[in-house]
């Protein structure tokens, strides 16, 4: 049976405006997004520099600038406010966690959160670098709009020059274990590589040549200790960091280990949520793997592959929006709903599919994040 357009466009129109109703829920005054609903117990009414990232990501490709320059001048104005925590870690590498650029903050008062936490998190520092320099030098929208932003964007820099990120120790996208991960360093090296078109930013070279060593040498693995790792997926789409044979090995990897009935689990033996007292064999399968895989498919022109992932997403569809995750083998999910990193993954796929299908323009920043 053959695609009816008409109805696919309308469909997935509707669908689209429905969840950016329910992502722009998740956004505060100031610009940033809570990382669930604002009234969770589970601490996800905060905002994570990572998630903002990701969540922003749809207003990108949708073409609100409103909201994106909103949300970027409140995370440069983040890291405006602990200035002196750059500063100290340029001077002198950081020794311990506390030290580090925290990963989330109060919504309103850019506050640190000071619990025990995996804050050593360096992915998050290369994405907004990342799309600071795409913003800036792909689309020519600026969100450096002031002297201080340009000194933090080189001080952001500096910083990851003083941890040496391609061998640092941090917490990566999970915030858990503290090894060098694939992920972490490939955000940090896209983010560079953006930042670095920018007049007035200066990279060094040698952080450039790092990062890819690094990468190169640690690749298809995600770390020393896992091969594998959803969080790879991120070096495909946004960041385009990896080669052709890199790109298929964490394809082939990802799909044959990771993929479930209702998403993907994160790693193998995946203890968060995990059904198994022991954290085995009942992982977590997370909804916004669904949506990850239907957009880099798309982007390789694998239509086919694209659309099974698209029919897989929507069958995670709730009431409440998108979760982060359901339970291993379950039609229960976390509380966690909507999840704004899953509802942002899940408009971007289904974006795509609609712009195929519709006579619609195309925003310019499609091509720059790998659509074709």
């Amino acid at each position: 049976m053959g695609i009816n357009l008409q109805h696919a466009t309308l469909y997935n129109k509707h669908l689209i405006k429905h969840h950016f109703k329910i992502l722009k829920a998740l956004q505060y005054p100031s610009g940033l997004f809570a990382a669930s609903n604002k009234n969770v117990t589970t601490g996800y009414d905060k905002s994570w520099l990572r998630d903002n990232f990701y969540e922003c990501l749809a207003f990108i490709v949708a073409g609100d600038w409103e909201t994106v320059e909103k949300t970027y001048i409140a995370l440069l104005n983040i890291f405006i406010k602990h200035e002196y925590k750059i500063d100290a870690a340029i001077k002198r590498k950081p020794q311990a966690k506390y030290e580090y650029i925290h990963a989330r903050f109060h919504p309103e008062t850019f506050d640190e959160f000071w619990e025990d936490w995996g804050n050593m998190q360096n992915d998050s520092i290369g994405a907004v670098l990342f799309m600071v320099g795409e913003l800036e030098g792909t689309l020519k929208k600026s969100v450096l709009k002031t002297d201080d932003h340009y000194r933090i964007v080189n001080k952001l820099v500096l910083y990851l020059n003083s941890l040496e990120y391609w061998r640092d120790t941090d917490n990566g996208v999970w915030e858990e274990n503290e090894e060098v991960h694939a992920s972490s360093v490939g955000a940090c090296l896209a983010g560079l590589k953006s930042v670095r078109k920018i007049e007035g930013i200066d990279v060094p070279e040698h952080m450039i040549f790092e990062g890819e060593k690094t990468l190169n040498i640690l690749l298809p693995r995600e770390s020393e200790k896992k091969f594998v790792d959803l969080a790879l997926l991120s070096l495909i789409f946004p960041y385009q960091i990896v080669n052709e044979k890199q790109r298929d090995e964490i394809l082939e990897n990802v799909e044959y280990h990771l993929v479930r009935k209702k998403g993907v689990i994160r790693y193998k033996n995946d203890y968060y949520y995990n059904k198994n007292p022991d954290g085995v064999s009942e992982e977590a399968e997370w909804c916004f793997g669904f949506s990850w895989l239907a957009i880099i498919y798309e982007n390789l022109g694998n239509s086919k592959k694209a659309a099974y992932y698209v029919s897989k997403m929507v069958e995670t569809d709730t009431d409440e929006g998108i979760p982060e995750l359901y339970f291993s083998n379950t039609e229960k999910h976390n509380e966690n709903t909507p999840l704004g990193w899953s509802e942002s993954m899940f408009i971007i796929a289904l974006y795509n599919f609609h712009k195929k299908y519709s006579k619609e323009e195309k925003n310019p920043f499609l091509k720059a994040l790998g659509f074709k």
